[in-house]
């Protein structure tokens, strides 16, 4: 069994669509809302085996009935609630094992805003966060090399290994 990490799938969000990055290029490039939900179910299991485990860094889907799509996502799941998941626990209960404000889980925290570097106190290896779709965090105009964004954006709309993340801050 392995576990990966997803954040942003933000399923059933048609608005997402016209979103645009800093270069003006589309966030997501796809042609319609089912085409965009479509690969990102199919990018999960491709990857995502049923008996493997899934943290959901938030935001998983705008409207209610976007949550359906869990049902034929592998996997169990975990969310780390986002500030667009703001429908009622039992919504999210139906679809994820367990929900939580944020996760530590081999000294890494687990959130979906980025936490400030200044609240690591030491204690964190990085936080593996959401959030900014295809921005990163930086510090003094650099990458911060203490963030992992688990963004649909910046992931080929696919969940990554959790042994992959683990194996980038070795």
């Amino acid at each position: 069994m392995s576990a990966f990490v997803i954040a942003d799938t933000h399923f059933g969000h048609a608005k997402c669509l016209d979103f645009v990055r800093p270069d003006g290029e589309p966030l997501r490039p796809f042609s319609s809302v089912e085409e965009m939900d479509e690969a990102m179910i199919e990018r999960w299991n491709a990857v995502v085996r049923p008996k493997d485990t899934v943290y959901h860094l938030g935001d998983v889907a705008i409207p209610r009935r976007g949550l359906a799509h869990l049902s034929r996502c592998n996997g169990r799941k975990i969310l780390i609630r986002g500030n667009h998941d703001i429908l009622k626990l039992k919504d999210y209960a139906e679809h994820f094992e367990d929900i939580r404000g944020c996760f530590y889980k081999d000294g890494f925290i687990f959130s979906h805003i980025p936490i400030h570097r200044d609240s690591f106190c030491g204690r964190f290896v990085a936080n593996i966060h959401g959030h900014l779709h295809c921005h990163v965090v930086t510090y003094e105009g650099h990458v911060d090399p203490y963030y992992f964004s688990a963004c649909v954006e910046r992931n080929n709309f696919t969940p990554v290994a959790w042994e992959a993340i683990k194996a980038k801050f070795a």
